[in-house]
């Protein structure tokens, strides 16, 4: 007999530990995942960058982001902006770039090896260039292009939508010959989970057809039709948690809060960060 225990004691130990061999292991809880980095679209607060680069950054950081999107280097340089970033902890792994003219596309490329960007998002096609499917095939044969440059100068290319993308043109949705017609490997995206919302689409549909392919998401809430009101996150009807349960699938490695026109910058960007940081998927 083990000292210091009865013979009921020990008897009733076994006795269970009987019962426990036959019986059916019960499935243990499902864990449940929190966003670990969440990044802020720096576009969100652009009006306050104009004024005050370093201090924005500073309440950016202070906040509880790790990360930021850049739009734009406010008349700073790319040291300069590199310095702030790791003076206050951040990393900027985007960055939106205007234009793909070589010269201009050569200097984004440059700038964005020496602040550390990895990915380089190309926002926005001038109407005139897609008003026809061979337009539309015509900007993924320059985008194939670019981001061959892109991937020679150590970085990706990404293109990052809005809802034009989804309006039928000639009986075709523009996004899946976009899609289609360039390089999966070269021309990854950014799916602005807002926009696609508004255009009607479900974002789970493209993960599943793209898997992988959607390295950044741009994370913005809409209150619904018809207005599609763009929200602070988690004020607004999109299911965050059905989308970020496919995050494996879609190959997310970066999500970046943003808000087009905020009514008070700094509020909106703690309110959505306040409800990413809690929330279970």
């Amino acid at each position: 007999m083990v000292r210091g225990v009865s013979r009921r004691e020990f008897v009733g130990t076994m006795a269970g530990a009987g019962l426990a061999a036959v019986l059916p292991r019960l499935p243990l809880p499902a864990h449940r995942a929190r966003l670990e980095k969440i990044g802020l679209q720096l576009y969100t607060v652009r009006k306050a960058m104009q004024t005050d680069v370093e201090g924005t950054l500073t309440r950016v950081a202070a906040t509880g982001y790790k990360e930021g999107e850049c739009a734009g280097y406010f008349g700073k340089s790319t040291t300069a902006i590199k310095a702030m970033l790791d003076r206050l902890g951040l990393s900027a792994p985007a960055v939106h770039v205007g234009s793909l003219a070589p010269e201009q596309w050569r200097a984004s490329l440059d700038a964005a090896n020496t602040i550390g960007h990895r990915y380089v998002v190309v926002p926005w096609i001038p109407a005139e260039e897609r008003a026809t499917l061979d337009g539309w095939k015509r900007v993924a044969e320059r985008y194939n292009r670019a981001a061959a440059d892109a991937r020679a100068a150590g970085l990706q290319f990404a293109y990052h939508n809005h809802d034009f993308e989804f309006a039928p043109v000639e009986g075709r949705i523009p996004y899946d010959v976009l899609l289609e017609n360039t390089d999966p490997q070269l021309v990854q995206l950014e799916i602005d989970l807002y926009w696609i919302t508004k255009g009607g689409q479900d974002p789970l549909a493209y993960f599943q057809r793209w898997p992988g392919r959607v390295p950044l998401v741009h994370v913005k809430d809409s209150a619904g039709p018809p207005d599609n009101k763009m929200m602070d996150v988690g004020a607004g009807t999109i299911d965050w948690k059905r989308i970020f349960a496919r995050r494996e699938q879609a190959g997310i490695r970066h999500y970046f809060v943003g808000h087009d026109e905020p009514t008070d910058l700094f509020a909106s960007i703690k309110a959505s960060y306040d409800y990413l940081k809690r929330l279970e998927f």
